[in-house]
């Protein structure tokens, strides 16, 4: 067994999707079919199951797919700290980061980071809080930024932001006249929501259960799986919303939304790391960044 192999194996288990996993692979769809062929073979274990032209992993394949993740980012930590030991001067650094962050509030330091070491290849993924932490768990990740609580204990998680979220509605709606509501009002809104495992969800519910609001009674009418997709659909219809204020703030200057006389408390922004995994050059150095975020002023 290579790792490529394995590399092929997790992509195509991901997407399950052999032409996409082809693509993001820069590989034949042949190619890529003959390399899990082998190891089902070489094996004697099916890791998919084919469904006419679909295909799907099997259970023996949902449980390799975990080994292999371990496999290949181990493998990868283990070539950073050759490259390191070299001191060839570079490195990469995989980051995951819930959608407000990896939106609003991580890009710009990115790009300065960057200009600062430019030989350090960063790669930004998206994923909501639980998706975050699992990345950086599976070492999928070097580091994670989250706005949701993380309860782990493998993980260091250490406060590096502090974020305001605001309840918005549109110009239309009744709350929009600026009138101060109390948390009980809140139960007569129809509510737009992230989807469950959203940073942005969870500080809500966890709000709203402080203020003595019972949150099964909330009127949720939809639930969405983005910022940009509650944004839009605010400013479609009657309902309300609790966002970052990153998430609005250009809205709510074009009066396109407006915001709830209501207070919230603020929310912290977190960088999570694995405490059993080797600290690289380049997470270092960012998180150095980020501690001191003047230097990007």
């Amino acid at each position: 067994m290579t790792l490529d192999q394995l590399r092929i194996f997790v992509e195509v288990a991901e997407r399950e999707h052999l032409t996409q996993a082809a693509s993001a692979l820069s590989l034949t769809p042949s190619a890529v079919s003959t390399s899990i062929r082998t190891l089902e073979s070489r094996y004697g274990t099916p890791l998919f199951n084919r469904i006419g032209r679909r295909i799907e992993v099997s259970a023996a394949g949902r449980i390799f797919l975990t080994e292999a993740k371990i496999t290949l980012a181990r493998a990868r930590a283990t070539e950073t700290i050759l490259a390191e030991l070299g001191g060839m001067g570079r490195g990469a650094l995989k980051i995951q980061a819930s959608q407000t962050i990896a939106s609003y509030w991580l890009p710009r330091l990115l790009v300065r980071f960057r200009q600062l070491h430019p030989r350090i290849e960063l790669k930004l993924t998206v994923g909501n809080t639980q998706q975050v932490a699992e990345a950086v768990l599976e070492g999928s990740a070097d580091l994670g930024f989250v706005e949701g609580d993380i309860d782990e204990a493998a993980l260091t998680i250490e406060t590096v932001d502090q974020d305001r979220i605001v309840a918005v509605v549109a110009p239309g709606h009744p709350w929009a006249n600026g009138e101060r509501l109390n948390a009980s009002a809140l139960l007569n809104g129809q509510w737009i929501m992230r989807e469950p495992g959203s940073g942005t969800r969870s500080a809500f519910e966890s709000i709203l259960a402080e203020v003595g609001v019972n949150v099964p009674e909330l009127q949720i009418a939809l639930t969405l799986p983005s910022n940009e997709a509650v944004r839009s659909a605010l400013m479609a219809g009657p309902f309300a919303a609790v966002v970052s204020e990153l998430v609005v703030a250009t809205h709510l200057q074009a009066g396109l939304l407006c915001k709830v006389n209501i207070d919230l408390p603020p929310r912290s922004f977190y960088l999570l790391r694995h405490k059993g995994r080797y600290k690289t050059k380049a997470s270092l150095a960012l998180q150095e960044a980020i501690q001191q975020r003047h230097v990007y002023t």
